[in-house]
């Protein structure tokens, strides 16, 4: 038998052909490399769980608007204090009208002013404690209601709601918290 040689041609095209192809990057077999993208899901993911688990949030329980009921009039005179936030202060009023400034008497006026620009919680606290012990029928008195001016920023609410809520010793003033529509 002829020994058949392979020309130098032929060598080459079949060492050509048995190669294996490249593609080009716009040619490519539709091989999507998914790791990275994995990589991403899972670092998100373990931000989620661990910020989430060192969340806190803290919840005031709030009372909304009672309807009315008719004029029925109350069995035992209350208190029903009322605590408008202005931009000037703490406008109060109770079962005798306007608490006047001091919370010694009623009349017009701002019954608690600002302080050096602040709003003044300890000064809200100490009234809404004496109009409280102003008389025995209001001592188991637990609601108030507040209302605030649109400018009023929400932290100013949430502060206001602490202060009447508890007293200096902790002891429960008014825990009972509604809201109100500014009039």
């Amino acid at each position: 038998m002829a020994e058949e040689r392979l020309s130098a041609q032929q060598r080459s095209k079949i060492r050509r052909l048995s190669q294996p192809k490249e593609l080009a990057p716009d040619e490519e077999g539709g091989e999507l490399n998914i790791v990275p993208f994995l990589d991403i899901v899972m670092n998100v993911l373990m931000f989620v769980l661990a910020t989430v688990s060192v969340t806190f949030t803290a919840t005031i329980d709030t009372f909304p608007p009672r309807a009315g009921a008719g004029n029925r009039a109350p069995t035992t005179p209350t208190l029903s204090l009322t605590v408008l936030i202005v931009p000037d202060g703490f406008s109060l009023k109770a079962r005798g009208g306007n608490v006047a400034p001091g919370c010694s008497d009623t009349g017009p006026g701002i019954a608690i002013p600002r302080k050096d620009g602040d709003y003044d919680y300890d000064g809200l606290k100490a009234c809404a404690a004496k109009l409280k012990g102003a008389a025995p029928e209001f001592k188991d008195e637990m609601g108030v209601t507040i209302s605030a001016n649109p400018p009023i920023p929400y932290q100013v609410v949430i502060g206001t709601m602490d202060a009447v809520r508890k007293n200096e010793g902790g002891d429960d003033l008014f825990p009972e918290v509604s809201f109100g529509i500014a009039r």
